[in-house]
């Protein structure tokens, strides 16, 4: 996926890739033949996708700066980057809490993992997406726009998530920036929101992945997507 006629091998950066959608997405890139570089805190489960996608592994906390420079230089070095995928998240407190006793230690550590973290992510490869003309796609939820009881801390941040992905697309206009609700998925982070039956309704994270694909090969111009 470039903007430009070339038939260079695109690149793409994943947060969150050891699993649920981050796994799912990682999967269905490296079927249509990208280069991946895949992060996750989790090491084991980060080397096990990359055997399975061929993908370069990163472990360690997109919320570290020094690891968002590695990142940086990792893609650099396989020529640059066509696509960032901020997926990583934290769910903040669980089991969900109102806003009246929210743990603001958490609110704050889910500020940072949610949205600090992804806009680092951007300062930190910007010029690489902008010699492509590249895309980035922000991972976000229903509980942005939504009230739903409990979810007010999660929602805070993905809230906040928007708003940068938007300012992002007035300034980047280059660039296809899109801040997506991917829906339910059958994660780990939706079995602690709600429960393990529950979640086990929800979609499978290769349906969305799917979705994605469709999207960055669409190319439409930046803004919310709804699955």
């Amino acid at each position: 996926m470039t903007r430009s006629t070339d038939t260079r091998t695109p690149t793409a950066l994943v947060t969150g890739g050891s699993r649920g959608l981050g796994l799912a997405l990682a999967r269905a890139l490296a079927a249509e033949g990208w280069h991946l570089v895949i992060t996750a805190r989790g090491a084991e489960d980060l080397e096990k996708a990359a055997l399975e996608t061929g993908a370069t592994a990163l472990p360690g906390d997109v919320a570290d700066p020094a690891h968002r420079a590695r990142l940086a230089q990792a893609v650099n070095e396989l020529g640059g980057l066509d696509l960032l995928v901020n997926n990583a998240s934290t769910l903040g407190a669980a089991p969900l809490p109102t806003l009246a006793v929210y743990p603001l230690d958490a609110l704050d550590d889910a500020l940072r993992q949610n949205v600090v973290a992804p806009l680092g992510m951007i300062q930190a490869t910007l010029r690489g997406l902008r010699e492509r003309g590249g895309a980035v796609i922000n991972i976000s939820s229903d509980a942005a726009v939504e009230a739903y009881e409990g979810w007010g801390g999660y929602g805070a941040t993905k809230a906040a998530l928007e708003q940068l992905s938007k300012v992002l697309a007035a300034e980047e206009p280059d660039l296809a920036v899109w801040w997506v609700d991917p829906g339910e998925m059958r994660t780990r982070m939706l079995a602690d929101a709600v429960g393990e039956e529950e979640a086990a309704g929800a979609d499978d994270p290769e349906i969305v992945a799917a979705f994605l694909v469709d999207l960055v090969r669409a190319r439409p111009g930046s803004g919310r997507v709804t699955r």
